[in-house]
């Protein structure tokens, strides 16, 4: 009887801004079999992604919550269980699943945990590296079940923790908008670019995890030996102020254009020659992925699961992180070398279209929700 019941997933992320994680949940819950998953998302902020949700007309819900163990909401996480009948949570990110893992123990609700990039990583300080890696490991070890998006990220588990059950399901892409043939290219025109430029692209937040401002000292580095080039970034967050100042710092101010969260990526991608992303570190980047599949150029630094999206000087070329020394030689060298751009992107394009498909990804998603559900009807 209960094989013909559709599964109440609810997808769950602490924050409504768009970043990987949360692309990753528009993109999952958008291509979930409907005939056999009903879908729900809960965020503990608002944000672009919860509008989103809203205008697909996925049912949301935002609880609002800045803090790891909040235990203030957890009635409210209990009572929002509760009324929407939930088979199963999947939690994406630490924070939330602080305030989702008390709570699902009471109701005895089986929770996915999917790390898109561990908490403790680059650049903390000793004491919170130490606490956020003893969290990992207690949120780890009572989930249901954990979703690596790379195999660096698995094993960073295994090393850390030493038992972490979990198997592997990387990132995917929507192959049908991200494509090429079918973005517009008015926003090249728009931005002010002409044919001749060759425009680099950030395309993500800007927080310190992807290093804009590095990007920027590079570029001002690199432009001056390649006066064609150009770059535009697009995102929002805190170094956004502080990247304009540099960029008026540095006096680049005719080469660098900065524009807010857009949802129109492919277009954007569409727009832009290269695309670098000098994360200091990462889980499996999506917006690679994307670029990818948009037949770009693609730069980024060699850490966790990017070194996995894509093959050094083949499908892209990765750099040392932090290295604005590398950063500017590479966007040099690539810049003088049209031809060397263009077997990378066309290498990157047949690359994402072979391994980078969100139908296999969600496919491989449903399965697990499908044998977790049939198991916990077993033992009622």
């Amino acid at each position: 009887m209960y094989m013909n019941k559709k599964i109440k997933v609810l997808q769950t992320i602490h924050q409504g801004k768009v970043g990987g994680g949360e692309r990753h949940i528009l993109d999952l819950v958008n291509h979930l079999d409907r005939s056999r998953f009903e879908p729900t998302v809960l965020s503990f902020t608002d944000g672009p992604m919860v509008d989103s949700l809203k205008r697909m007309r996925i049912p949301v819900e935002v609880i609002h919550s800045e803090k790891a163990f909040d235990f203030r909401v957890w009635g409210k996480v209990k009572k929002f269980l509760e009324d929407k009948q939930v088979d199963i949570i999947h939690v994406h990110g630490t924070r939330a699943n602080t305030n989702i893992l008390p709570v699902s123990w009471k109701l005895h609700l089986p929770v996915i945990y999917t790390v898109h990039g561990w908490s403790f990583h680059h650049g903390l300080s000793l004491p919170v590296h130490k606490a956020r890696q003893l969290a990992e490991k207690w949120i780890t070890s009572r989930t249901t079940l954990n979703i690596a998006v790379s195999e660096s990220n698995l094993q960073t588990g295994l090393d850390s923790f030493g038992k972490f059950r979990s198997v592997v399901i990387r990132n995917g892409v929507n192959l049908e908008r991200f494509n090429p043939a079918a973005a517009s290219d008015h926003l090249r025109a728009q931005y002010g670019f002409t044919d001749e430029d060759i425009v680099v692209g950030f395309i993500a937040r800007m927080t310190d995890q992807k290093d804009p401002l590095g990007l920027i000292r590079s570029f001002a580095m690199a432009v001056q030996q390649q006066p064609r080039l150009k770059l535009l970034m697009v995102g929002d967050g805190p170094l956004k102020g502080e990247a304009v100042r540099l960029v008026q710092q540095l006096g680049i101010s005719a080469n660098v254009v900065l524009d807010s969260f857009r949802s129109d990526i492919p277009d954007v991608l569409q727009a832009v020659d290269i695309y670098c992303l000098p994360s200091l570190w990462e889980g499996y980047p999506i917006g690679v992925l994307e670029a990818m599949a948009m037949g770009k150029t693609v730069i980024a630094t060699d850490v966790d699961g990017t070194r996995e999206a894509l093959e050094n000087e083949v499908s892209g070329i990765l750099i040392p992180p932090a290295d604005k020394t590398a950063l500017c030689e590479v966007l040099r060298r690539v810049a003088a070398d049209k031809g060397f751009r263009d077997k990378l992107a066309f290498a990157a394009l047949q690359q994402a279209r072979v391994e980078h498909s969100i139908t296999a990804m969600t496919s491989k998603i449903e399965d697990i929700y499908n044998n977790i559900f049939v198991q916990q009807e077993m033992v009622k």
